[in-house]
């Protein structure tokens, strides 16, 4: 980053002082990361406020996420309507590529030997001249997959709860509604090492994913191998018409080469979540202190760090370090398919349902 902002001084002495500038933001991610280190499960009002609570269920103390309080969401997700009703009421089916016989009718074609006489298609026959039969949409289980990013940065939240929590919750409410919707539930993350949580229908799916995004978003793993792993795990699972719903930080979707999401777009229903916090969104214009270190033991290496907001050169900087990714990341996904919504940490968690099914806005 600091090369970038060489580019654009004039002067020498101007060139090392935004140079410091960049330098000190790009620090300030990684105190970020650090950050909840120094809080505890007794965080302070002033850092986990909950001046403005959402109106879902807010059990749990904002910091780490509870299994009650995921519990809860399904509350949340039961007062909506679902994605998508076959033609008789029924929800919760994906329509399979395959024509057959089934609930949902697809088209009609000229009528051929052995066909069931049952399924003519009169009106058709009588308009051509000619018999035709009517073919219908075969109906199967679709795999709703959750992949949570779990790099550091999200591990960090100023308002009503971390974005790690807020990603927890985020991917509750898709589990619910992959329960509602009568999908097979499965998770995973950016893992070399842990196995994803397979696919599994029902309450006692959801439960079992809900069990691991308390395990992940609690503390960042320390094998966590990025979310590009995720989605290559991912694409390796998935099968044409399911649902992928990603819980990413923006630096983690600008750090992918875009031409992934076509694909994955092209044969499922994807949907990626944007944890963002109001300090990285909009920062007031004051000096900020953050404690940074690069060794386990914070206690010993921790040394204080201040960001000047005030400054301009500093916050143009800090626009670059977290304003950019977000901002690329709801314009250009959308031109590839992808639903996308940024979700801060003082949104509803369940906030983000109107983007599931088709047809649907691509970007909140």
């Amino acid at each position: 980053m600091a090369n970038a902002w060489s580019s654009s001084c004039s002067s020498a002495s101007r060139c090392r002082k935004a140079s410091r500038d960049a330098s000190r933001v790009a620090h300030s991610r990684s105190a970020l990361q650090r950050f909840q280190s120094t809080l505890t499960s007794n965080a302070p009002e002033s850092i986990v406020s909950t001046s403005t609570p959402p109106r879902e269920d807010t059990s749990g103390n904002g910091v780490v996420p509870t299994l009650p309080e995921l519990v809860a969401l399904r509350q949340a997700v039961a007062g909506r309507r679902p994605a998508q009703r076959g033609r008789f009421g029924v929800s919760g089916h994906a329509l399979s590529p395959l024509r057959g016989r089934g609930m949902e009718y697809a088209e009609s074609r000229e009528y051929v030997a052995g066909d069931d006489a049952r399924h003519i298609d009169w009106r058709l026959t009588a308009r051509t001249g000619r018999a035709h039969t009517k073919l219908f949409q075969a109906e199967r289980e679709r795999l709703s997959l959750i992949v949570a990013d779990t790099s550091p940065s999200l591990y960090f939240g100023t308002r009503v709860r971390f974005k790690s929590v807020q990603a927890a919750r985020a991917g509750a409410v898709a589990a619910w509604a992959a329960v509602r919707d009568g999908d097979r539930i499965a998770a995973l993350r950016g893992s070399q090492r842990e196995a994803p949580i397979p696919p599994a229908a029902g309450p006692r799916g959801a439960l079992r994913v809900l069990d691991a995004l308390v395990r992940w978003y609690a503390r960042p793993p320390e094998d966590d191998a990025g979310l590009g792993v995720a989605l290559d795990h991912a694409q390796r699972l998935l099968r044409p018409g399911s649902r992928l719903v990603v819980l990413a930080d923006p630096a983690s979707i600008a750090a992918l080469p875009a031409q992934r999401w076509p694909a994955l777009a092209h044969h499922h229903e994807v949907i990626v979540l944007l944890l963002t916090d109001p300090l990285e969104v909009a920062p007031p214009k004051a000096s900020l202190p953050f404690l940074g270190g690069s060794s386990v033991d914070m206690a010993r290496d921790a040394h204080r760090i201040d960001v000047d907001l005030s400054v301009a050169a500093q916050r143009q900087a800090w626009r670059n370090e977290f304003g950019r990714p977000l901002e690329a990341a709801l314009a250009q996904l959308p031109a590839r398919g992808v639903r996308v919504q940024a979700l801060s940490t003082q949104a509803e968690s369940a906030s983000w349902l109107p983007l599931l099914g088709r047809n649907r806005p691509l970007v909140a």
